[in-house]
């Protein structure tokens, strides 16, 4: 079901458990401007608040995921950040369900930071990341000079932050920046196939997964196991726990409540 208007700047749509959210600005190599990162934000609050949606797949209309910050709409005044919620409306979100990103086509600049922000980047063969913020007197902002550091080697980060080089998919795929690399045209679709996934696991578990991943990284290794003892704590005492051990007894499919 579209939710969203199709001459929006961005569209959400609902499949199955995923909710759809397509920045729709192709004449402008859906380039951030102040009504994506709007579009974006209220998205994601949407996905956050909806216990129907369990998985959110994030994409670009015809073929390009995003240019990054459309630098005409910052000239203007425009911002392209939302308050708690950073660049785009999602790269500061401290977002509760698992984020996909579906790229086609160029994820530069911010549009590579919109990827680094989700949990999870499916992207076509012909895909093409880079931050080449450098080569305009700035720095990648959106989160790429912080997250890019962290999940990739650091000569191969500093590489790519300061020469603001073109990767391919594959090779973004060999540093473990994007999760699958299919065929042009099929991303949006494999990122989908990756959701329905997500989407038989329980609600709870995998939100604890986000949660402890998110603040592990910044705290010391005990006080992280603490936070992970709590979390635990808290599944082994939900609705949904006790229903995934008895559908394990009775070998079916668990029938989640997100309680």
């Amino acid at each position: 079901m579209t939710t969203a208007l199709p001459d929006t700047a961005v569209r959400t749509e609902t499949v199955g458990g995923a909710l759809v959210i397509t920045i729709n600005r192709p004449k402008a190599r859906n380039a951030v401007n102040a009504e994506v990162a709007e579009g974006i934000a209220a998205a994601i609050d949407e996905l956050d608040a909806d216990p129907a949606l369990r998985v959110g797949v994030l994409t670009g209309a015809e073929g390009t995921f995003s240019a990054g910050m459309d630098l005409k709409a910052a000239a203007r005044g425009e911002s392209v950040s939302v308050a708690g919620k950073g660049f785009a409306g999602i790269t500061e979100a401290e977002t509760a369900k698992p984020l996909i990103a579906a790229v086609e086509g160029f994820a530069f600049g911010g549009g590579f930071e919109l990827a680094l922000a989700c949990d999870l980047v499916v992207a076509a063969d012909t895909a093409r990341f880079a931050l080449p913020e450098v080569k305009r007197g700035l720095i990648a902002g959106g989160g790429g000079v912080i997250r890019l550091p962290k999940r990739i080697p650091h000569h191969v980060a500093m590489e790519l932050l300061l020469t603001g080089r073109t990767i391919t998919a594959e090779r973004a795929h060999a540093l473990g920046l994007a999760n699958d690399v299919v065929p042009e045209g099929t991303a949006l679709d494999a990122a989908l196939a990756v959701a329905d996934e997500l989407s038989r696991n329980a609600p709870l578990a995998l939100s604890a997964v986000k949660r402890i991943v998110r603040e592990a990284g910044a705290a010391p290794e005990q006080e992280a196991f603490a936070k992970q003892h709590k979390e635990i704590a808290a599944l082994v005492r939900s609705e949904d726990f006790a229903e995934g051990v008895r559908a394990f007894g009775e070998k079916r499919s668990p029938e989640w409540t997100g309680r």
